[in-house]
C-alpha cells in the first residue's frame, strides 16, 4: 500500500470542507473593508471586545468541566509543546533569514519571527471545534500559554535584537486569566459553582469571537495589500512556504510522534504543525521596528498555499499520529 494511499486522499476533502469556512470569513473581512462596512476605526473597539471579553468567554466554557484538564500531563506538556515549537520555528527562520535576499538587518528578523510565530488562534481554534471535541480545545488554549511565552520573550528577542519590553504586562492578559481561572475550578472540582446562566452567556459570547476575530484579521490584511502588490519578493515567499509550509510540520509531526502525551495534545500537534504564519507579527513588526512588509508576504504566501497545505497535514498528522 503507497504511503499517500485512497484512505488518506480520501480524508482530505471532507478536511478541506471545514477549512473552507475559515478563509471565507477572512474574506469577508477583507471584502466588507473594501466596501467600507468596517472602518480603521472601528477595528480598535472591536479588537478589545474580542481579546478581552468574547475569547476569554470561549476559553472559559472550553475548560470548565474538561475532563481532560483534569490529567496533570494535559495542564504541564502543552504549554511546554508550545513553546518548544515556536522556538524551534524561530531559530529555524533565523538561520535561514540570509537566503531571503532581503535588504537590511531588520527585515530578516522580521522574517525570521513570521516563519516562528505560527497561526495559534483564529485558524486553529475553529477546525479543533469542527474536527475533535470539547477537550481537545480546551488542551489547545492550554498549549497555547507557551505558545505566547514563546512569542513574547524569545520572539521579541528575535525581532528587535535582543530586547524584550513589558513581558508580564502581555502574559498578564484576559485570556491567559480566562485560563487560569478554568483550569482552577476545574482541577477543584468547582464548576458547579458558576451559575448556569453565566456558563450560557459566556458560550453565546464565545460563539462570536472566531467570526469576528477572522473578519478582522481579513481586513488587517486588506490594508497592506497595496504594500505587498508594490514590494513582493519570490525569495521570502518561497522560503517562508518551505519552512512554515513543509520543513516545520515535519519536524512537529516527529515531535509529535516521539512526545508520550495523550491523544488530546496529539491531536493539538497535528493541527499546529498545519498551520501557516500568524498575522500578529504583522502588527507586531510595525509597533516594534520591524518591517511589516515582510511579515505581510510570510503571512499571504503561506495562507494562500495553507488552503491546500492544512488539510494535507492534518489528514497526514492524523494518520501518523492518532
Amino acid at each position: 500500500m503507497g504511503f499517500l494511499d485512497s484512505s488518506l486522499i480520501g480524508s482530505f476533502l471532507p478536511i478541506l470542507r471545514e477549512v473552507l469556512p475559515v478563509f471565507l470569513i477572512a474574506a469577508i473581512g477583507a471584502a466588507i473593508r473594501k466596501l467600507g462596512w468596517l472602518t480603521e476605526e472601528a477595528d480598535q473597539s472591536l479588537l478589545r471586545v474580542t481579546v478581552n471579553l468574547l475569547i476569554p468567554s470561549l476559553i472559559f466554557g472550553s475548560i470548565l468541566d474538561n475532563e481532560a484538564l483534569r490529567q496533570a500531563k494535559n495542564v504541564i506538556l502543552p504549554p511546554v509543546i508550545g513553546f518548544i515549537t515556536v522556538v524551534l520555528g524561530l531559530a529555524l527562520g533565523y538561520l535561514c533569514r540570509h537566503r531571503t535576499n532581503l535588504p537590511g538587518d531588520q527585515a530578516k528578523r522580521t522574517f525570521a519571527y513570521s516563519v516562528g510565530i505560527y497561526n495559534y488562534g483564529y485558524v486553529p481554534i475553529p477546525l479543533t471545534i469542527l474536527l475533535f471535541d470539547k477537550e481537545t480545545v480546551g488542551v489547545l488554549f492550554v498549549h497555547n500559554v507557551g505558545v505566547e511565552l514563546a512569542m513574547w520573550t524569545v520572539g521579541l528577542m528575535v525581532l528587535t535584537g535582543g530586547e524584550m519590553r513589558s513581558f508580564w504586562r502581555h502574559m498578564l492578559n484576559p485570556p491567559i486569566i480566562a485560563i487560569a481561572l478554568g483550569l482552577s475550578l476545574n482541577l477543584s472540582d468547582s464548576a458547579d459553582l458558576v451559575p448556569q446562566s453565566v456558563l450560557t452567556a459566556a458560550d453565546m459570547l464565545g460563539n462570536c469571537a472566531i467570526p469576528i476575530g477572522l473578519m478582522l484579521v481579513g481586513a488587517t490584511i486588506a490594508d497592506y495589500l497595496h504594500q505587498f502588490q508594490a514590494t513582493w519578493r519570490w525569495p521570502l515567499m518561497g522560503w517562508g512556504s518551505v519552512l512554515r509550509l513543509l520543513l516545520l510540520p515535519v519536524l512537529f509531526l516527529t515531535l509529535g510522534y516521539f512526545v508520550p502525551g495523550s491523544i488530546e495534545l496529539k491531536r493539538v500537534i497535528v493541527i499546529q504543525a498545519a498551520m501557516p504564519a500568524a498575522s500578529l507579527p504583522i502588527i507586531l513588526a510595525k509597533h516594534y521596528g520591524g518591517d511589516p512588509n515582510t511579515a505581510l508576504q510570510v503571512v499571504l504566501a503561506t495562507s494562500l498555499l495553507g488552503l491546500l497545505s492544512i488539510p494535507t497535514w492534518i489528514a497526514l498528522g492524523n494518520r501518523l499520529l492518532l
